[in-house]
């Protein structure tokens, strides 16, 4: 009888899909094609100051954070939590919830999608931020509905 090995999937630094630039970068690093579309993960680099993405709610899954390098500030509800090196943040489905790098430096995650629903999310994005549309409620409205999320409407300021 033959020995079958499954065939593992390497990305080593700087490979991977690569959507945004400079200091506003996602690196997809699975995109679900390796692990049956169960898992997603990606490596998020945010600059200080950028906007965080309104208040939203997955309803078909789970998204785990790692905090690389830096402060990140994750809202779920109203309450606040500050997530330096070495955290691991967990955001179950239906849970509100946004992040922002509250810092003065990059600030790098790991981020996880369970299933891999999310990471042609990210693609999609990109190709809105590419044509110049605004990024708001309203535009973000359709695109989030595309992969079961929506807008925390009683937590948008």
């Amino acid at each position: 009888m033959e020995k079958v090995v499954a065939k593992v999937n390497i990305v080593r630094p700087g490979e991977g899909e690569i959507l945004g630039s400079g200091a506003q970068q996602i690196r997809i690093l699975e995109n679900g094609e390796h692990t049956d579309h169960r898992l997603g993960f990606a490596e998020v680099t945010i600059a200080p100051g950028t906007p965080s993405p309104l208040q939203h709610r997955h309803a078909q899954h789970d998204e785990g954070f790692y905090v690389l390098a830096g402060t990140f500030r994750f809202t779920v509800g109203e309450d606040q939590y500050d997530a330096g090196p070495g955290t691991w943040v967990i955001v179950p489905t239906g849970a509100p919830h946004t992040f922002a790098n509250v810092g003065d430096e990059n600030a790098v995650m790991l981020n996880t999608f369970t299933p891999d629903l999310y990471v042609q999310y990210f693609r999609d994005f990109k190709a809105m931020i590419d044509s110049g549309r605004p990024v708001n409620a309203e535009t973000m409205k359709p695109l989030w509905e595309n992969y079961a999320t929506e807008i925390s409407d009683e937590y948008a300021s």
